[in-house]
């Protein structure tokens, strides 16, 4: 697990479980990006055996990378920005949503009204998602308003270029968060809805969409940033910021993500992480 604090966002911690429920420190402080923050971290282990980082910077249209062999020291990547040529983009939604900076209520913060330029002005909460050999980031992109989330493909192994944003056709503008696990031939989609303040389902049959949204579970308001992970008994569990409590929550599925358990608190860290990233590795 990657996580920031309710204190910092300048650094990131690092910690490990063997049941995804009981987690230990394995560096607290373990990143420090030469500028900006580092939030919302989202972890992969590429095929070169590196684990691979990308994160919101909160400056601007740009996310972060970089690179570790071990989990506890990493190699800044620096700074990626988003394509500014969006006229091409969508728009991102009609501002309902929240789209201020970071910090702001422990959300995204709150509404700045419509949308009125063709160019990206923040990209924010990055999430890994390897599908094959192909490696994506699924971003979340506002030109003004509310965000919408987006798709960019490696152009190479070293994951330095990348294709030009694709949104995730079918989830549509105000939502943020966007994290994809494919189970079978189905993509699975889990969103926060900056408008009702829900993280909500959807499920294509491609990455890229069109997604068709599906009962979520009973996760209450006001969370945000889901972490979507396989335990070892092949059971789905999804981790939720509960933002406004200060709180970490998580509810299992043992039916293939169509019903999910009672919302539990996160016994150690809830309190203390913020949108965390997770990755399960083989013992």
């Amino acid at each position: 697990m990657v996580a920031f604090s309710n204190t910092n966002d300048r650094d990131m911690d690092v910690y490990e479980s063997g049941d995804g429920t009981q987690f230990a420190p394995v560096q607290l402080g373990a990143f420090r990006p030469q500028s900006g923050l580092v939030r919302d971290p989202s972890i992969f282990r590429h095929t070169d055996g590196s684990y691979y980082l990308t994160y919101t910077t909160g400056s601007g249209a740009t996310i972060g990378f970089a690179r570790s062999v071990d989990r506890v020291s990493w190699t800044p990547m620096g700074n990626y920005p988003v394509p500014f040529c969006c006229a091409f983009l969508p728009g991102t939604g009609d501002g309902t949503g929240s789209a201020s900076l970071p910090g702001f209520t422990g959300s995204a913060g709150s509404s700045d009204g419509p949308s009125l330029s063709p160019f990206t002005t923040k990209a924010w909460a990055p999430e890994w998602f390897v599908d094959g050999s192909s490696v994506n980031v699924i971003v979340s992109l506002s030109t003004g308003g509310g965000f919408v989330p987006y798709l960019m493909t490696a152009l190479n192994p070293s994951l330095t270029a990348w294709s030009f944003p694709v949104p995730l056709a079918g989830i549509g503008a105000d939502h943020i968060d966007t994290t994809v696990v494919e189970v079978g031939n189905t993509y699975h989609a889990f969103t926060k809805n900056e408008t009702t303040k829900v993280v909500e389902h959807a499920v294509s049959s491609s990455l890229a969409g069109p997604y068709t949204f599906v009962p979520p579970g009973n996760w209450g308001s006001f969370v945000e940033g889901p972490a979507v992970v396989q335990l070892p008994n092949r059971d789905w569990r999804i981790y939720l910021d509960k933002y406004t409590e200060n709180k970490y929550l998580y509810s299992d599925s043992s039916d293939g993500l169509r019903t999910w358990s009672p919302v539990n608190e996160l016994p150690g860290l809830s309190g203390t992480v913020r949108h965390v990233g997770v990755l399960r590795e083989p013992a």
